[in-house]
C-alpha cells in the first residue's frame, strides 16, 4: 500500500536529531547534535515542582494556564522589557514553544498564505507552515556572520504574505538579530499589513553584552507580534514542555481556539514552579548566562584547533563550523563520519535549509552540556585535528 500520509508531509521524515542520537550511541560518540543540557535547572524550580505534585495539581490545569503563570509571564515582559500585558487576556501557555508555534501559524494562516522565515530555521517551522496549508518564503543567513541580506528579504514579501515567523536568538546560527535587522523586519511587516510571530525561547542566553531585543518593543509592533517563549532553554527543563505566546487579544484568542484542540492542557505540576523560576532575581538568569558562555568558548577553542573554521555565537546553545577547511565537501557525510573521526556528534546545518548549498559544508553543535563532557569532546576533536 502507498503510505497514507498527506502529501504535503512526504518531505518530512525522521529528523535529523533522531539519526545523530542514535549515532551517537551505537558508536558511544559524545552527542553534542541535540539541544538539550545535561544538567537541572534552579534548585527553587525544581523544588516548586516536587511540592505541586504533593500539593496534589496533577490534574488538567485551566486551559489558558495556571493563574500564577499567567501572571509570571506578565510580569517578565513588563520587568525585562517594559511590556504592560493583561494575563487574562494576553498571555497563552502552552506544551512548549513549539506547540506555540504551532497554534498560532495554524490560526492565523488560510491554505494559499505566505510565511516569510529565515534559513536556516528550526526543523518545525517548515513542518508547521505545510500543516496549515501555507507556502514558505525565505531570506538565507549566511555563514560566517549570518547577516540579513536586505534585498533578499524584500523579495521574499509578496501581496499573499500572511505573517513572518522570526528566531531571536537564533536556532541553529546562534545569531542575535540587531536592532536595525529587526526595524527592517518592522518595516515590511507593517508594509505589507503581516503578522510577526517572534520565537524567543534563547532570550535571556546571550553573551559578550550582546542585547535581545523583543520585536514587541519596537515602536508600533506589539498591536501585530506574537511573542513566544519557554522555560526549557532558560532554565535547563527542555523535558518538561513549559511554553508561552503573548500578544494583542485577539490573536491570543485566536491560538487558544487551535490550541485548545491540540494538547488541549499540559504540564499542570511545572506550570507553578516555572512561574517560581521567572521570579527569580537577576543573578540567576546572569548564572545561566555566564556558564554557558564559558562552555560555547571552551567549544569554540576545541572547534579551531580541529580545524574547522568557527563562527562565533552570540547566544543561545549551539556554534556552526565550517569542515571545508578538513576536506568535507557535504556536511551530512562528514557528519556521519566523524563518529569514526573523533568521537563526536555534530549534525549538518544544511537540514535547515531550502537552499542547501548555502549550508552544504556547515555542521552544527551544542554546547549546553557539562564542562567534563565539552573538555573530553575537546581532546577528542583535538586528537583528530592532529591526525
Amino acid at each position: 500500500m502507498r503510505t497514507p500520509l498527506i502529501s504535503r508531509m512526504h518531505p518530512f521524515g525522521p529528523t535529523i536529531f533522531a539519526e545523530m542520537s542514535a549515532l551517537a550511541q551505537r558508536t558511544g560518540s559524545i552527542n553534542l547534535g541535540q539541544g538539550f543540557p545535561d544538567t537541572d535547572g534552579p534548585r527553587e524550580m525544581l523544588d516548586a515542582a516536587k511540592a505541586a505534585i504533593d500539593g496534589g495539581r496533577n490534574q488538567y490545569p485551566p486551559g489558558a494556564g495556571v493563574p500564577e503563570l499567567l501572571d509570571a509571564v506578565a510580569e517578565h515582559q513588563r520587568r525585562f522589557y517594559g511590556l504592560a500585558l493583561d494575563p487574562s487576556s494576553q498571555v497563552l501557555v502552552t506544551a512548549g514553544a513549539t506547540e506555540a508555534i504551532a497554534a498560532v501559524v495554524l490560526a492565523l494562516c488560510e491554505p494559499g498564505d505566505e510565511v516569510v522565515t529565515f534559513e536556516p530555521y528550526y526543523d518545525s517551522y517548515a513542518a508547521t507552515i505545510a500543516l496549515a496549508g501555507a507556502t514558505r518564503r525565505t531570506s538565507v543567513l549566511r555563514f560566517p556572520d549570518f547577516a540579513v541580506d536586505e534585498a533578499s528579504l524584500r523579495a521574499a514579501f509578496s501581496a499573499r504574505t500572511r505573517l513572518v515567523l522570526l528566531n531571536t536568538p537564533h536556532n541553529p546560527t546562534g545569531k542575535v538579530f540587531t536592532r536595525a535587522e529587526l526595524e527592517l523586519v518592522a518595516e515590511l511587516a507593517r508594509e505589507h499589513d503581516a503578522w510577526v510571530v517572534t520565537d524567543e525561547v534563547y532570550e535571556h542566553l546571550v553573551f559578550d553584552g550582546a542585547e535581545h531585543v523583543p520585536m514587541a518593543t519596537l515602536p508600533g509592533m506589539f498591536d501585530r507580534t506574537i511573542t513566544i517563549s519557554s522555560a526549557g532553554k532558560t532554565f535547563s527543563a527542555t523535558g518538561w514542555k513549559v511554553g508561552w505566546l503573548s500578544g494583542p487579544a485577539e490573536a491570543v484568542s485566536a491560538a487558544r481556539t487551535v490550541k485548545q484542540f491540540l494538547t488541549f492542557v499540559a504540564s499542570g505540576p511545572f506550570q507553578p514552579a516555572v512561574a517560581v523560576a521567572l521570579g527569580l532575581g537577576d543573578d540567576v538568569y546572569a548564572g545561566l548566562r555566564d556558564s554557558l558562555q564559558a562552555k560555547r568558548d571552551l567549544l569554540c577553542s576545541a572547534l579551531a584547533a580541529s580545524g574547522l573554521q568557527v563562527s562565533r555565537p552570540a547566544g543561545t546553545y549551539f556554534v556552526i563550523a565550517d569542515a571545508a577547511p578538513l576536506g568535507a565537501v557535504d556536511g551530512l557525510e562528514f557528519a556521519r563520519r566523524l563518529p569514526g573521526l573523533a568521537g563526536v556528534v555534530g549534525v549538518p546545518v544544511s537540514v535547515f535549509h531550502d537552499n542547501q548549498e548555502a549550508a552544504r559544508t556547515l555542521v552544527r553543535f551544542a554546547f549546553c552540556k557539562q564542562d567534563d563532557v565539552l573538555v573530553e569532546a575537546s581532546r577528542r576533536l583535538a586528537a583528530a585535528g592532529r591526525a
